[in-house]
């Protein structure tokens, strides 16, 4: 094997093992066993058959049938646990075996059937791009869990260490689908990619061990077995009135940490309220005081312009402002002030 062949071979089977590594210390050595954990892990699993098999197979085409069959019956699992690690914690529990165990078994009973050693020509043409277009799906419809990150970049709000993960997760899953899509046009060795996504998660795993901060691992689950008493409950929603009342998110950095000052309650226990009480995000909640306050001005004020109306709201842009209005009224400024007139 030449110098640059054995370079190759050797990352790209070095970043397949380190996936299996990862896959292990996240399903055994995580400090508190979280069950998205055991998500992550085998996302971490399925991906790195995938990419053992890749690897063994550039470097020798001869390679056993049952195992490039293997390699590629591991890929119909890679979208799911995507999907299922990204899901919010309280309710992927409830409906993850309908997202493993229909796929695990057609696959077994199509391995069984049509066995990759008789059928390549059923493999290649058929099966393979449905797996693949299966895994496009779950790509896409894991697009949910990522889209509020994107609001928040979008938006230039600060991300959690959860958030830069989740993304870190969702962005290499997706390179490596593309990278075997357009495969057939470029080179079939996707490992030195793989080696590079695995190498970055091993980088964030580092960064984040040796933060003194909240674990990253346990960040999706830290209000759990913490609930708010009642009586806090009662007290919350009365002063979080204040912020209406008062305008306060008529300031366009109005932030959490503003919000648990003027109220005097702990930024912690804020976030918990507005997260599971209201079920939503602080930043959202902002965003719908905004917009009916945007509402009201369209309502009582004939002679405003649209153009200001975004920043007499508290939106810091135009564009942000008619993209959250549409999104939550259905209607444009000019259509919603248009309808409302009649």
């Amino acid at each position: 094997m030449a110098d640059s062949n054995q370079l190759l071979f050797f990352l790209s089977a070095l970043g397949a093992f380190n996936g299996f590594i990862l896959s292990v210390y996240f399903a055994i050595n995580a400090k508190k066993k979280i069950f998205s954990n055991y998500f992550l892990s085998l996302l971490m699993l399925v991906l790195s058959i995938r990419i053992v098999k890749s690897v063994f197979f550039y470097f020798n085409p001869n390679l056993s049938n049952i195992f490039i069959q293997i390699g590629l019956s591991a890929c119909i699992l890679i979208g799911p646990f995507l999907f299922l690690y990204l899901k919010p914690s309280k309710e992927k529990n409830q409906n993850w075996v309908k997202h493993v165990i229909p796929y695990l078994a057609a696959i077994t009973l199509i391995g069984s059937f049509y066995p990759y050693v008789k059928h390549l020509a059923i493999w290649k043409i058929w099966i393979v791009k449905a797996i693949y277009f299966q895994w496009f799906v779950y790509i896409v419809l894991s697009f949910q869990f990522i889209n509020p990150i994107i609001q928040k970049i979008r938006e230039k709000e600060p991300l959690k260490k959860i958030d830069v993960w989740s993304l870190s997760i969702y962005i290499g899953v997706a390179i490596i689908w593309l990278a075997y899509t357009v495969a057939s046009y470029t080179s079939y060795i996707i490992g030195a990619l793989s080696f590079t996504f695995v190498l970055y998660l091993v980088a964030l795993l580092l960064i984040f061990r040796n933060n003194n901060e909240s674990n990253f691992f346990q960040e999706k689950e830290k209000y759990k077995n913490k609930e708010i008493d009642a009586a806090m409950l009662a007290l919350i929603d009365q002063k979080l009135a204040l912020i209406v009342e008062k305008e306060l998110y008529l300031n366009p950095n109005f932030s959490l940490d503003d919000a648990a000052k003027e109220l005097k309650i702990s930024k912690h226990i804020l976030s918990q309220y507005v997260n599971e009480v209201l079920g939503k995000s602080f930043s959202n909640l902002i965003k719908e005081y905004r917009i009916e306050k945007a509402k009201k001005l369209l309502e009582n004020e004939s002679k405003i312009t649209l153009e200001s109306l975004g920043y007499d709201s508290g939106f810091n842009s135009k564009s942000t402002f008619f993209t959250a209005f549409k999104k939550t009224t259905g209607l444009t400024p000019a259509e919603y002030q248009k309808s409302y007139s009649k």
